[in-house]
């Protein structure tokens, strides 16, 4: 199985600032990946020709499942996250990150039945500061929500935000998950077209992942500001 994570900038290229979506999905299109999870995508803004960007990707995609969050509204729309998915969800929850006054931020967590039985997939976008993304952290994997799936094998990935790694030795491995995307220095993602910070992580609980990296193709360097993150892996 393959799950495919990206930062996708609203369709908005990070070195031309040009709009065109079609680019981000030609990125996704190329790893053909059998969960997706998006980052910054628009719904009904000017940006982005006011375009209904989940419906667009779910089309083109043919992933026939799909979730979308909308965190931050901007006039008549917004931006969130999207999951898409190749098998049915068992469950979907949306579970708000939002720290004190700062953006607000959440956390998709579903149950997917997977051919080799359910999955529990968290799709999130941390905050800026260290302060948020513990805070943030703390708060799914508490969460009564996240805690109903905490006997299933799991997968946590997105943009974590997290320059310095802090994430992967503190809640996350006492919560038995372990670091996928290591060394950091093979995961560097931000800015696509130079990259060097390891931004998109992910995380597994009882998955074997014999495989990930980091997509650098022509068209990624351009489509985003984040280059995707590709993870194979099985359950145990």
């Amino acid at each position: 199985m393959r799950l495919l994570t990206y930062n996708i900038h609203k369709g908005i290229g990070g070195r031309d600032r040009r709009y065109d979506l079609s680019r981000i999905i030609d990125v996704i299109k190329a790893e053909n990946p059998d969960l997706v999870f998006l980052q910054e995508v628009d719904r009904h803004v000017t940006r982005s020709h006011v375009h209904d960007q989940p419906r667009l990707i779910a089309e083109a995609l043919a992933l026939p499942h799909q979730q979308y969050q909308l965190n931050v509204h901007v006039k008549h729309g917004g931006y969130g996250n999207m999951l898409l998915s190749r098998w049915p969800f068992g469950s979907h929850h949306s579970i708000s990150l939002r720290y004190q006054t700062k953006k607000p931020r959440a956390a998709q967590v579903a149950v997917i039945q997977t051919p080799d039985g359910p999955l529990q997939a968290v799709n999130w976008h941390l905050g800026l500061s260290e302060a948020e993304r513990l805070w943030q952290a703390q708060r799914l994997l508490g969460h009564h929500l996240f805690l109903e799936g905490s006997k299933l094998p799991a997968l946590v990935a997105g943009d974590f935000n997290d320059w310095r790694n802090t994430l992967a030795g503190g809640l996350l491995s006492k919560h038995g998950f372990t670091q996928l995307t290591t060394p950091i220095s093979s995961f560097r993602s931000f800015p696509a077209y130079f990259a060097v910070g390891s931004l998109d992580k992910a995380f597994a609980r009882g998955l074997i992942a014999p495989a990930a990296h980091i997509f650098r193709g022509s068209k990624a360097t351009v489509a985003s500001d984040h280059l995707p993150l590709v993870v194979d892996f099985k359950i145990k």
